[in-house]
């Protein structure tokens, strides 16, 4: 099998071009080949395949074998995948995920995609279609109870469910113990991941982000759009928002008139492969 490590400011996932490759066990191999010590490493697996809706369609799966509806590194990484590697020369494109449609933007420099914009569509606040558990109809600045301390959240869908969590300090917050407490918490129904950001200005959040099946990740789209709905919503920042993360910067615009949120990065190749493991 033929496969092309990608990264999106250190978001990693393993594609697989499914035009050309079959994969009849992919949660099998997405957990397997995701193991940073005995596979390739990577956040999940990401497989690229025909769309009768669009131009092309990501399957996702997490580290731990879980689907993901979408994944904002991850679609970046696929605009990146089918223009580089030959399956697409327009740089106006369509990918169908279990989140919907998504349209891209791919910008090009010496024939290659360098950065990506992704309509990532309107956030949801109602709680029944995050899902999130709670009395009232949208979980605003919402108090939750974890190991015992008080935290207040604001929960959003991205086509995923996230809690955001606005923090003092986000380099000593305690994200690899937290995280997990929130994921699991019986709140959320179908999990959660969860954003601990810290606000410095109108246009500028600094974010962490426990990814639901993976743990903390360097980047995170999906959590970068929701953290931009959250603070405004909260009316901690403007609309253009720099969110800057472990592994670089986001850049996300609320575009508050037609209830959108547009996302652009990086997108990048590390190495391509084979493995006869699948």
């Amino acid at each position: 099998m033929k496969f092309t490590k990608m990264e999106g400011l250190g978001n990693d996932y393993i594609y697989v071009n499914c035009f050309e490759e079959n994969i009849s066990e992919p949660v099998r191999a997405a957990i397997a080949l995701s193991d940073r010590h005995f596979g390739i490493g990577s956040d999940g697996l990401i497989l690229i395949k025909p769309s009768d809706k669009a131009d092309f369609t990501m399957d996702m799966y997490n580290a731990d074998g879980s689907r993901s509806e979408m994944c904002g590194n991850g679609i970046r990484c696929v605009g990146k995948y089918v223009y580089d590697y030959g399956l697409t020369r327009k740089t106006a494109i369509s990918i169908e995920t279990l989140a919907g449609i998504k349209y891209l933007d791919l910008s090009v420099t010496d024939g290659k995609v360098d950065m990506v914009t992704v309509d990532m569509g309107a956030p949801i606040f109602k709680a029944a279609e995050i899902p999130v558990i709670s009395e009232n109809d949208s979980v605003i600045d919402e108090p939750i109870s974890i190991d015992g301390v008080q935290y207040r959240m604001t929960c959003v869908s991205m086509g995923n469910p996230h809690a955001v969590v606005f923090a003092e300090d986000v380099e000593k917050f305690p994200v690899e113990q937290i995280g997990p407490l929130f994921e699991q918490n019986e709140r959320f129904p179908e999990r959660v991941n969860v954003e601990f950001i810290q606000i410095i200005d109108k246009n500028t959040i600094k974010m962490r982000v426990w990814e639901r099946g993976s743990g903390e990740t360097m980047a995170c789209g999906t959590g970068s759009c929701a953290a931009t709905a959250a603070c405004v919503r909260n009316h901690k920042t403007d609309n253009n928002i720099t969110v800057k993360l472990l592994g670089g910067d986001l850049f996300v615009r609320y575009d508050r008139e037609n209830d959108k949120i547009y996302m652009t990065g990086p997108a990048k190749v590390v190495f391509d492969g084979v493995t006869d493991r699948f």
